[in-house]
């Protein structure tokens, strides 16, 4: 799978861009702030509907313009040598329902192009996936899991519905307990989100814990590819309530349900939900320690590569190689880092880097070039 075409408008500092591209390794290269990022940014929107810069799609449309179109030409080959071209576009409006397109067809929603493409995506954010917050690593999961399993956004989508209407319930309950009301009819309904949340709460962790002993192999090998000898990666799935791990999604649903009757009261104090997967973690540790708050930042960093780099071998294990993108990923690694990982990467079917000097792409890493400046992107090689 590659990318044979990106075409863009009113996308960013784009006001258009047509850019073909090749298999192999391409490089954008060009000084930083000339829209290097934003040509990579839009490829990874088709494959998973977000940036990975920021949460919300305002800022991704140009300043003065309505809407943002992103379209994407992707070929696919079979084992058979037959060639296969799909048509991705999606119209951004911010405030508005986005729109999609496949194959000029209209009749889909934005979502329908989940797994049309796939994209494994390294940046210099990816830092956060060791050092951030337990929501960073939940997204991770959660993103490579629709990446996989399309069906899973609407999942997610579900969970996340249920959990905001529960959490507004809640909310409600607990002011009027503060204003001196009784429980009243403001729960009269808890039960019935309860339910709800523990259905599509279940089927979410359990693909979690199934994702998690996919990728513990291949990160301790990725690992041991960028760091040889550096330690023993641990994946640990942690759930936000007690008991034992779930053997399957009935039984996920059974111990959810459990446990918000266990902290009914304290939720309906704080107005809150307290237990489900939106609360749980991705314990990472490096040999006995946690990898966060414990792991150096040259750890942390092969860490963090470890995590991209078993996505990419478990999606290409699901057949259908993903496209990599490295978002100036190189001028954040040491020289040995830098060049393991260009190395492992290079034999992907397409690789497109960001750099801000031709001196940050590796040797491993030659192939096709465009100069980025001032909205221009212009092919070298």
């Amino acid at each position: 799978m590659h990318v044979a075409h990106l075409s863009l408008a009113d996308f960013r500092s784009y006001a258009r861009a047509e850019v073909p591209l090749d298999p192999g390794v391409t490089a954008f290269v060009g000084p930083n702030g000339q829209g290097k990022t934003n040509l990579v940014e839009a490829i990874g929107y088709v494959a998973t509907l977000g940036s990975h810069r920021v949460a919300t799609d305002a800022p991704l449309i140009r300043l003065g313009a309505e809407r943002a179109v992103v379209r994407t030409s992707i070929l696919r080959t079979s084992s058979s040598g037959d060639a296969r071209t799909t048509l991705v576009e999606l119209e951004i409006t911010p405030g508005k329902a986005n729109r999609a397109r496949i194959n000029r067809s209209d009749n889909v929603r934005p979502r329908d192009v989940l797994g049309l493409l796939r994209t494994v995506l390294f940046a210099p954010e990816d830092l956060s996936l060791v050092k951030g917050d337990p929501g960073e690593r939940r997204r991770f999961l959660d993103e490579l899991l629709t990446a996989r399993t399309p069906r899973l956004a609407g999942v997610r989508q579900d969970y996340e519905r249920v959990l905001k209407q529960r959490n507004a319930l809640l909310k409600t309950a607990a002011a009027a307990r503060r204003a001196g009301g009784g429980r009243g009819a403001d729960l009269s309904t808890l039960e019935v989100w309860d339910g709800h949340l523990a259905r599509a709460g279940a089927e979410l962790t359990a693909f979690r814990l199934q994702l998690v002993a996919a990728l513990q192999p291949l990160v301790a090998q990725a690992y041991e590819q960028l760091a040889p000898g550096g330690g023993e990666t641990v994946l640990e799935y942690r759930s936000s309530f007690e008991g034992e791990r779930p053997g399957s999604r009935e039984e996920a649903e059974q111990q959810l349900l459990a446990a918000l009757e266990d902290v009914r009261a304290q939720e309906i104090a704080r107005g809150l939900t307290l237990v489900g997967p939106h609360r749980d973690e991705l314990g990472l540790r490096l040999g006995p320690l946690p990898a966060k708050g414990y792991a150096s930042h040259g750890e942390s960093w092969s860490y963090a590569l470890a995590l991209r780099l078993a996505s990419y071998e478990l999606l290409r294990s699901d057949g259908g190689e993903p496209v990599l993108i490295l978002d100036d990923v190189f001028a954040e690694l040491d020289a040995r880092r830098r060049d393991r990982l260009a190395e492992l990467v290079a034999g992907a079917e397409q690789v497109l880097v960001t750099a801000a000097v031709p001196e940050d792409v590796p040797k491993a890493l030659a192939g096709a070039r465009f100069a980025v400046a001032d909205g221009d992107v212009t092919r070298l090689v």
